[in-house]
């Protein structure tokens, strides 16, 4: 490992280490948002996902170049492409970093990788608090939420990291291809209630058939309801369909992030699940209802609890790594349909649960 000791926020050439998905780079972007008000002239590289592409494309103020990580076999997030990793490792040695953020968790198995990356310094979290080193190396913080361990660490290292607003950019093309979209499907936004079932895990999904009785309910009260997934989701729309008896908008694969949030700026609410699509809702001040079973509430629930409601259930097992849950799905069954329906019909005319 080099050693220097030019100030961090000097660096003229800095990686991020946080190959995570959606719901995990957006709750990273206030932190990226500060490094880059302190270092308005660097070349920031974010080492990633493949899938973090739509959201550098996003965010070009803030992250100049995505790096694709070749995976590591402590992470799930993507299979290890093994025969990629030497290349991997060469080239980043060979580019010498001013400067590498490690916020990819609390360094137990990310901060070998980032070392790997030889950069001449580097900032993170360690696990263990007999590891700390002032102004570089924080203790994780289990404690706090997503958004603002990150800005933590950016504070323990000297910086003004203050301001935790997730933000999601949309712009008059997405808006345009929305209102095309809109009209081919006959969506009236000011009426429309979007409903995300889907999650990669399935322990992070409310039972399917109590998503379909909100959506009929809803339908029948007069609201249109339209289903939101990736193209590989349209089979679970369909099933909800199938359980409520009726057809709704099936979006699932026709947008892209940009469309989709457009959709939801200008929607009436979204009922999701503690999954990606619920941290885009509150990037455009969305209005939101989540529902989350099995994930690390203190960490993922939205910051602004005026615009969205989070149902859960405390359990001893959460937060689960489950993708099926082994003893019955008890937190996802402990939130009924009433009492989302009374949080969906408060955030839309008043009235709810407490």
């Amino acid at each position: 490992m080099k050693t220097c000791d030019r100030n961090l926020w000097s660096a003229k050439n800095v990686v991020v280490f946080r190959a995570l998905n959606l719901g995990d780079l957006l709750c990273t972007i206030p932190a990226l948002r500060a490094v880059r008000s302190r270092l308005p002239d660097a070349h920031i590289a974010l080492v990633g996902l493949e899938s973090a592409l739509p959201i550098l494309q996003r965010f070009p103020e803030y992250l100049d170049e995505l790096i694709e990580f070749p995976g590591d076999s402590a992470f799930p997030e993507q299979p290890l492409r093994a025969d990629a990793v030497p290349a991997f490792y060469r080239s980043m040695r060979a580019r010498s970093f001013d400067l590498a953020l490690q916020m990819h968790g609390s360094g137990l198995q990310s901060n070998g990788i980032v070392q790997a990356m030889a950069p001449a310094q580097w900032v993170g979290f360690v696990p263990d608090a007999g590891q700390a080193v002032p102004g570089r190396l924080l203790p994780w913080p289990d404690h706090l939420h997503e958004v603002h361990r990150y800005l933590a660490l950016l504070r323990h290292a000297g910086l003004d990291a203050e301001d935790d607003a997730l933000e999601f950019p949309v712009n008059a093309h997405d808006e345009e291809q929305a209102d095309l979209l809109a009209a081919r499907l006959g969506l009236d936004l000011d009426r429309t209630v979007f409903i995300h079932a889907g999650a990669r895990l399935a322990s992070r999904r409310w039972p399917l058939e109590r998503y379909a009785e909100v959506a009929r309910e809803l339908a029948a009260e007069g609201w249109q309801i339209a289903l939101t997934g990736s193209r590989g989701e349209r089979g679970l729309a369909n099933a909800l369909q199938n359980h409520a008896g009726r057809s709704f908008v099936n979006l699932c694969g026709e947008t892209d992030l940009g469309v989709l949030a457009s959709l939801l700026q200008r929607g009436r609410v979204l009922v999701s699940n503690d999954t990606g699509i619920s941290h885009v809702a509150a990037g455009v001040h969305a209005a939101s209802v989540v529902i989350a079973s099995g994930s690390d509430v203190v960490r993922w629930a939205p910051l602004d609890a005026q615009r969205h409601t989070v149902l859960h259930a405390p359990m001893a097992c959460r937060p689960c790594a489950y993708d099926e849950c082994p003893i019955g799905h008890p937190c996802a069954l402990a939130v009924g349909v009433e009492c989302v329906l009374a949080e969906v019909r408060r955030r839309l005319h008043g009235g709810g649960c407490q």
